[in-house]
């Protein structure tokens, strides 16, 4: 007789299941968009040309240049910003259009000439992302769904391993546990494959949903950072201003701006100040492909003064503590980034274990509710007709 298992355990397996069938298909799309967004860097690359420039030997054209150049396509939307690139890439001005929301204009940043207008709402990435982040719904809607989802995804993960530990470490169990019968039944394979597939991601799938959870909940984000950091509290982005009470006419101050900033090798942003409170922003990235370096600096549009704002980003990377390091490059980890192309593959394989669960589970659920069914069926109507007319003249 089959010894009957723990409250424990049988309500581990109860979560395990209803909250897999709730989350399941949330889950599979998040994870494949996942999967495409992980090489939008490398596909990106190879897919629009028009984001490279051949290297010149001059200085690149000032912020309000390239800002009168982006403003012919605008019209009457104002220019936001300026974005100068790697080496060898294209710059990007950009404008927020009534109809058809954030466009981008990618520009020769030595001549100012136009290369492509690009509408971010209709590029296969953001799309992809769009649906990574909010399912395609509002997103006031769709996020938080997706937060909730995660979030089960992580109990799921957990509940799972006690699920799959052995009773018995004996070479059966082992083998069970750890290896795939590819010559069974397709119910056994399919067993194997979220069984065994699902232990060997849990540990990267752990740091997907930990990663992805710092945007879906504030109360995560501020207890993560807070966890990292040994009791630091967290420092919400923001902007800085510029003094009002300061104004004077100075003509293209982003330029003077520019000017301090250019000789850094790396990634570039001015965003112009659009209102009279309206700091100018700079971003800067030195590394490419990664963005836990970044820094955000804010300048007085009178005076030209740094002012305070950024967060956690604020400070130099080398400057910040190891747990502040570790927030930083959250996004990074996210991805596989933080390990390059190697790690961008091992997440690409993690998301695509991750899509498979919610299905191979599923199938599992549906064949042992087959199997209850047959058995619950009365042994009369299992015969076949020849059968039960001969069992109803006994």
């Amino acid at each position: 007789m089959a010894k009957r298992k723990s409250l424990f355990r049988r309500v581990n397996d109860w979560l395990h299941l209803w909250l897999g069938l709730i989350s399941g298909i949330i889950i599979v799309i998040v994870s494949i968009t996942g999967c495409i967004y992980a090489f939008q860097e490398e596909i990106s690359d190879l897919t629009q040309p028009y984001r490279f420039v051949a290297e010149e030997n001059r200085p690149f054209l000032p912020p309000s240049v390239l800002q009168k150049a982006a403003a012919a396509r605008a019209g009457e939307n104002p220019v936001l910003g300026v974005n100068y690139g790697h080496t060898g890439k294209a710059a990007i001005a950009a404008y927020m259009d009534k109809e058809n929301g954030y466009t981008m204009i990618y520009m020769n940043p030595y001549t100012g000439a136009i290369l492509k207008e690009k509408i971010l709402k209709n590029d296969f990435f953001r799309i992809i992302l769009e649906g990574h982040f909010n399912l395609w719904l509002p997103r006031p809607i769709g996020q938080p769904i997706v937060a909730v989802a995660t979030l089960i995804f992580i109990v799921l993960l957990i509940s799972g391993l006690i699920m799959w530990w052995p009773k018995k470490w004996n070479r059966a169990n082992r083998n069970k546990s750890f290896k795939i019968k590819t010559d069974a039944g397709a119910k056994r394979v399919n067993y194997d494959l979220h069984n065994v597939l699902g232990f060997y991601a849990l540990t990267i799938a752990l740091v997907l949903g930990i990663t992805g959870l710092v945007w879906g909940f504030q109360w995560f984000s501020k207890s993560y950072y807070w966890t990292l950091t040994g009791g630091k509290s967290f420092v919400a982005w923001e902007r800085g201003t510029s003094d009002t009470t300061a104004m004077a006419d100075m003509q293209y101050p982003e330029d003077k701006i520019w000017a301090t900033v250019n000789h850094l090798k790396g990634n570039i942003q001015i965003q112009f100040a659009q209102k009279p409170a309206d700091p100018i922003s700079v971003t800067y990235n030195p590394e490419e492909g990664t963005y836990y370096k970044r820094e955000f600096w804010f300048y007085d549009r009178y005076t030209l003064q740094r002012v305070p704002g950024g967060g956690s980003y604020a400070t130099p990377y080398e400057a910040t503590s190891r747990g502040e390091k570790l927030f930083r490059m959250n996004y990074d980890i996210h991805v596989g980034a933080i390990a390059g192309l190697p790690g961008k593959i091992l997440m690409f394989f993690v998301s695509l274990i991750c899509a498979s669960l919610p299905i191979t589970g599923f199938y599992i659920w549906w064949g042992k509710k087959k199997k209850q069914k047959k058995k619950k069926t009365p042994a009369f109507r299992r015969l076949q007709p020849q059968q039960q007319a001969a069992a109803a003249t006994l």
